[in-house]
């Protein structure tokens, strides 16, 4: 009786190489599922984060302050007390934020596309803060805030997107070794690029109505320090109420 015929080398480089190929068209795709995932979740932190907010306009006829009052060594802002002192040792205490009373949690706050781990982001303090931008104009800093009654056009009015800007002033950020970090506020200054488009080069954005959607930056907006990470600016029309 004959034996079996073994596989000749040939036919087994082939099989690698097939094997190589099928493997080469697969990892993208995974990677690709897993943006998707993440972007998934930080649409719904988002929808979360707007839906307590419009529950604080409903209690209160207006929109929060994105700072408030200086108090035992630090400042209030929306999203907690974040004290004083050097770069990524500050204490924060996110209880003292706004929302906190209808939150009672943390867990929407930290988009998972913000990658803490990398060598170039640069903590603000003890703890990840927050990972999403208030808008600015609605509750610009020392002030009771507006009605949301007045706002214009709410399907198109941006109240949170995702934070981040680039620092190059701070330690141990330099001018030569710039650093992504949070960034808690957006607003028009053609100055800032604190929005931080980080789902394929665009921002996750939480509307006045409760939609949430992506947006491209502002063209003009561009801050590109720090490739691979894109900094910049909302359009003025989703900014002002």
């Amino acid at each position: 009786m004959w034996g079996r015929r073994a596989f000749t080398l040939v036919e087994l480089l082939v099989v690698c190489a097939v094997i190589a190929i099928l493997a080469a068209l697969l990892v993208p795709a995974l990677g690709r599922a897993k943006e998707a995932g993440k972007a998934a979740q930080c649409q719904s932190n988002l929808r979360q984060l707007v839906l307590v907010t419009q529950l604080y306009w409903d209690d209160h006829g207006r929109t929060f302050s994105e700072r408030t009052v200086r108090t035992n060594g630090g400042w209030r802002y929306w999203f907690g007390w974040l004290g004083n002192g050097t770069e990524g040792a500050r204490a924060f205490r996110p209880e003292e934020g706004v929302l906190w009373p209808y939150l009672r949690g943390r867990g929407i706050d930290r988009c998972p596309s913000l990658n803490r781990s990398r060598a170039y982001f640069k903590a603000k303090s003890l703890e990840a803060a927050h990972g999403y931008a208030y808008n600015l104009v609605l509750g610009p800093r020392g002030t009771p805030g507006i009605a949301p009654t007045s706002f214009r056009n709410p399907s198109g009015l941006a109240v949170f997107t995702d934070g981040g800007q680039i620092n190059d002033f701070l330690a141990p950020a330099t001018p030569e070794r710039p650093m992504l970090e949070e960034f808690y506020f957006f607003d028009t200054n053609r100055l800032s690029a604190t929005v931080h488009f980080r789902h394929g080069q665009r921002a996750q954005s939480a509307f006045a109505d409760g939609h949430v959607a992506q947006v491209r930056p502002t063209p003009d907006s561009e801050d590109r320090r720090l490739p691979p990470e894109l900094c910049g600016r909302l359009p003025d029309d989703m900014i002002l109420p």
